[in-house]
């Protein structure tokens, strides 16, 4: 990792820790009860980490060939705004598209929010921001895939190391993970 970047990553973690990061029992999406919860909007709302979370992961996806960054809503809302946005201040255009649970049903019914920005079989990448078992970035991958668009990069901001990156494997993806839960307590990169 560049060391202005290792500088980046480690802050970025600072915050998380600060801001996102709680330990007692808590109910996730995915119906499993942990011991931690890692909020990571509290983070990627913040201005500063949202600063650094568009540097980390334009950086992370600037080289896959990806035409556009989205994910599913709520949590990747704030950080594909601010990937998009670290993009056009390096002078390149990585539109964000934002991918609802189910289609509206009123207005245009859309599933996806910010599709017209993107050409028809772009190359994207997804990103969410905590992964557990993996169901909601692969039903956002699916979203993605039923849109056209050809899936070249899956990122998250944290893996919380229970199953998610293994059962996404099983259906041929690959998740990279800015932090996993063992390396944003440990402070050592995964």
């Amino acid at each position: 990792m560049p060391q202005g970047l290792q500088e980046d990553w480690e802050e970025l973690r600072k915050l998380l820790l600060e801001k996102s990061y709680r330990e007692g029992k808590i109910i996730l999406t995915s119906g499993k009860e942990s011991d931690f919860y890692v909020d990571c909007r509290e983070t990627t709302l913040h201005g500063r980490g949202a600063a650094l979370t568009g540097r980390i992961f334009f950086e992370r996806i600037k080289g896959s060939g990806a035409q556009a960054v989205g994910g599913p809503t709520l949590g990747a809302d704030p950080m594909v705004t601010a990937i998009a946005m670290t993009a056009a201040a390096a002078g390149e255009e990585l539109p964000a598209f934002i991918i609802r649970k189910e289609s509206k049903g009123h207005g245009t019914g859309k599933l996806i929010e910010g599709i017209g920005n993107i050409p028809a079989g772009a190359r994207v990448a997804i990103v969410e921001d905590a992964v557990t078992t993996g169901g909601s970035t692969y039903r956002s991958i699916e979203a993605a895939r039923g849109a056209g668009f050809e899936v070249v990069k899956v990122v998250c901001l944290v893996d919380r190391e229970e199953g998610g990156k293994e059962n996404l494997a099983e259906k041929g993806i690959t998740l990279e993970s800015i932090f996993t839960r063992t390396s944003l307590l440990s402070g050592i990169p995964a």
